[in-house]
């Protein structure tokens, strides 16, 4: 559990700094991954999907609280969505994730918008955590249609 322990290490660094709001968001962290874990019940979590659904929810808080105005609020969802992406791995660039995707096509022999599934199961184990399905679906079905 590496993102797990490096959080908790943090938390106790940002505890001895005196910065109570980063201690607090990163707790909170520490519980989502803690109650993923005891939901798994000894399986495999897949830490970096509950960083990301985390950050997702604070990303939506924060657009809930601008549309009622209240941009303090706004703001510090989004300090901690930044806060979390510190923990998730770096995103793939385009030009990378299209190069997988090209050599995905290659090597199971996709020819049209019937082979998706194909490529999509060929990539994804590639790119998970690092890119969005959904973007990865578009650019693969455009590929497909070329």
């Amino acid at each position: 559990m590496a993102i797990l322990e490096r959080i908790q290490e943090d938390v106790k660094a940002a505890l001895k700094a005196g910065d109570r709001v980063r201690a607090t968001s990163l707790r909170m962290l520490v519980n989502s991954l803690q109650g993923a874990l005891k939901e798994a019940r000894g399986a495999d979590v897949d830490e970096i999907a509950v960083l990301r659904r985390e950050r997702k929810r604070r990303l939506e808080a924060a657009e809930a609280f601008e549309r009622a105005g209240q941009l303090e609020r706004a703001q510090a969802e989004r300090a901690e969505a930044q806060l979390i992406d510190a923990y998730l791995p770096a995103p793939l660039a385009a030009e990378e994730l299209e190069g997988l995707i090209e050599e995905a096509v290659r090597n199971v022999g996709a020819s049209g918008p019937s082979d998706v599934g194909k490529v999509m199961a060929a990539v994804m184990p590639k790119v998970r955590g690092r890119a969005d399905g959904a973007e990865v679906s578009r650019l693969v079905r455009e590929r497909l249609a070329a």
